[in-house]
């Protein structure tokens, strides 16, 4: 996974409330280094000294820094540094904003003699305009001169074209932009929903949402997931409710040298994301947002600049110690779980205890509203029956009439209650609160469980390492008879090849078999990768991949001598049937047809449209009919270690070890997860099945709709 060097739309939503903190804090003096990276140092009178870093250049980020990080002051300041600290020299900073959901962030500054905004772009090129209070640009890092937009000093700063904000988006308008796609479930949370690829997929993963389900076979239940995940994540962002976490990913092949203590940084975020964590990242934990930024660009710049160490031995010691200071910090996580859902659910069972008094509460302020008493008027009238000793306006301690709501304090525990909602309706969002955090511990439990495995992996080969008697790898990676599961440690080699980005085996004969997973692949795999000799499957029922038995590579020469095998054609039949609609609905067979690649074209008929995907037949085809259905998933470990699936008869000869699934009840990421488990039980070495099989990619091999394991 390659290292995050600019930060998302997301990350920039978290970042604004946390920076927003420092509002008040004066400006001392301005910096500029190269020509995109801009300092501002500051004094916040609560904090103390305040180091604001500005990157646009490789890397775009903005985050404080600590004092020891920060660079040396460079020599004589450019005019661009000098202009800026005539404009803030002792002015205030008054706040900070994104603007709509894009990746730039306007930065506020006040004085007696005017206001200063420092505009950051995050994007593209990356850019930094300094403007007055209208606008106005005074200087620039870039000048911009395009149809849609300038920046030149001297104009009106012109933002560009505002992208859709999903975190606002109504429940009609998701529904309408979800139902004007014609893509898959993820790239359009991606795309259309500007969410970006790692977000739309943490959003498909809390929503239990196939990622490549096809936006056409999406119900209103998917839509319902999908727009509460992101209702989750804008309550996040909009509540502050962070847990930053800096993410890390280790490797225990030829490249564990150059990890740093706890590997190699690749990624920082403003809460935990599911989707590292079932990808066998490191995690760490941190306080506020921009001291994980700050720690994250440090170690990157570190790792970038550092010298390679490849005979150095690892620093095994610290590496445990990091693990261990990780595992102390997800139980007092757990711990802190435990404390909250109590203190939810016996704020819920306190609403009970004392129904009558909460009920008269809430009934007084709805009926003073309904007769149109201001907000005020209904605080003071609880203000005068405390005086007078009145046990309702007792409990009493807060009104809000900003969020239609009084907070009360019984037993000496305050409950905010939404006057609206009744007691019940109170009480039960409390209990909801208790389960959810209830199941963030469940989430908690599994990820100390990863860091302890992760702790006796680095003991195990720190006990290697220092073993004298250890004997050196030779070629006894290629014994055939080698027992893979029960080897300690497997090592990893990958090789991606072309075809891994569609569904595909290899056939029990050698036979390349590729399949789309969505009609734009299977355009794909008839205009590019169809070749003369190939044979192309499809089943009967309308919803299925195009399915290539390919006679050549794509470099080879293409060739109609070559005889495919009936036994390949057979599995191809199952492959093809597997993966349609025949799966999703349930049933366990299906007819398929098959013909010849110069059978098939892209050119209708006269009269006759083609659908994405879709494609011509001329000629005579070749049935298999009633072809049972039949998945096998499995591992293996060599020429390359990797998840491979597809008909259990061709995949038992590639893999070390399979699990074969049926048509069943458990949702496809529900399914991958049990597979995951499983493989992991089989093999000794835990670690290696993390490394090469999370369940996403196992999720990759199973069939569209619900599947369960078929008991051996």
């Amino acid at each position: 996974m390659d290292p995050k060097r600019e930060l998302t739309s997301v990350d920039l939503a978290a970042l604004v409330r946390e920076l927003g903190g420092f509002e008040g804090a004066k400006v001392d003096k301005a910096y500029l280094y190269g020509d995109d990276l801009l300092r501002l140092k500051m004094r916040d009178f609560d904090r103390g000294r305040m180091e604001l870093l500005i990157d646009v250049g490789e890397t775009k980020r903005v985050h404080t820094i600590a004092p020891e990080r920060v660079p040396d002051a460079p020599g004589r300041p450019p005019q661009f540094a000098m202009k800026l600290r005539s404009r803030l020299s002792g002015a205030d900073f008054a706040g900070v904003e994104q603007f709509e959901f894009d990746r730039i962030l306007e930065f506020v500054f006040e004085r007696e003699d005017g206001t200063t905004r420092i505009i950051a772009e995050l994007f593209g090129q990356g850019n930094v305009a300094v403007t007055d209070g209208e606008y106005r640009v005074l200087d620039c890092l870039e000048t911009i001169r395009l149809k849609s937009r300038t920046v030149v000093p001297g104009s009106r700063y012109e933002f560009p074209d505002s992208r859709l904000n999903p975190l606002s988006l109504s429940r009609e308008a998701f529904d309408h932009h979800m139902d004007d796609s014609d893509s898959d479930v993820v790239r359009t949370l991606a795309t259309q929903l500007n969410f970006g690829g790692l977000y739309a997929e943490e959003l498909c993963t809390r929503a239990g949402v196939e990622k490549t389900l096809d936006i056409d076979d999406a119900d209103e239940a998917v839509y319902d997931r999908l727009y509460d995940a992101i209702d989750r994540l804008t309550a996040d962002l909009e509540t502050g409710a962070l847990e930053p976490r800096l993410y890390c990913e280790t490797d225990d092949g030829e490249e564990s040298a150059d990890e740093e203590v706890t590997g190699r940084v690749v990624d920082v975020t403003p809460f935990p994301l599911e989707e590292h964590d079932q990808s066998g990242l490191v995690p760490e934990t941190y306080e506020t947002f921009p001291s994980a930024l700050d720690d994250y660009f440090y170690r990157l710049e570190r790792a970038t600049d550092e010298p390679d160490p490849a005979s150095a031995r690892p620093d095994f010691e610290e590496q445990i110690a990091t693990q261990q200071r990780i595992i102390d910090q997800q139980q007092g996580a757990i711990d802190g779980f435990d404390e909250q859902a109590d203190a939810e659910r016996e704020r819920a069972e306190l609403l009970y205890a004392n129904y009558g008094l909460v009920d008269e509460i809430l009934s007084s302020v709805r009926a003073a509203r309904e007769t149109d008493t201001p907000w005020d008027e209904i605080a003071e009238t609880f203000a005068e029956g405390r005086e007078r000793g009145i046990e309702a306006a007792e409990a009493v301690v807060d009104v809000d009439g900003s969020d239609a709501a009084v907070t009360v304090e019984i037993d000496g525990e305050r409950v905010r209650l939404f006057v609206a909602d009744g007691v019940e309706k109170n009480a039960d969002r409390l209990y909801t609160e208790a389960k959810r955090i209830a199941e963030k511990k469940e989430g908690a439990l599994a990820a100390i469980e990863d860091t302890r495995e992760r702790l006796a992996e680095i003991e195990r080969r720190r006990e290697e390492w220092t073993a004298e008697d250890e004997p050196a790898e030779t070629s006894a990676d290629d014994d055939p008879s080698r027992d893979w599961l029960a080897e300690s440690s497997v090592p990893v080699r990958t090789n991606e090849m072309w075809y891994e980005r569609f569904r595909w085996f290899r056939t029990s004969d050698g036979f390349l078999v590729i399949g789309g997973r969505n009609a734009d692949q299977n355009e794909e795999l008839v205009k590019k990768y169809l070749e003369p000799g190939d044979r192309v499957l499809h089943t009967q029922a309308h919803g299925g991949p195009v399915t290539v038995v390919k006679a050549t590579a794509p470099s080879e020469a293409s060739s109609s001598d070559i005889e495919i095998p009936e036994t390949s054609l057979e599995e191809a039949a199952q492959f093809a049937v597997s993966y349609s609609s025949v799966w999703k609905d349930g049933h366990f067979a299906g007819d398929v047809y098959l013909v010849d690649a110069d059978q098939v074209s892209k050119t209708p008929e006269s009269g006759e449209y083609l659908e994405k995907g879709g494609f011509a037949v001329r000629g005579d085809r070749t049935y298999f009919d009633d072809t049972p259905v039949g998945v096998a998933v499995g591992i293996e470990c060599e020429p390359y270690t990797r998840v491979v699936g597809g008909p259990p008869s061709a995949t038992v000869d590639d893999a070390v070890t399979t699990i074969r699934v049926e048509p069943g009840r458990f949702a496809q990421a529900d399914a991958a997860k049990r597979i995951y488990r499983q493989l992991r039980e089989r093999f000794a070495d835990e670690s290696f099945v993390r490394k090469i099989a999370s369940p996403d990619q196992i999720q990759h091999f199973l069939p569209p709709g619900g599947s369960r394991i078929v008991d051996e």
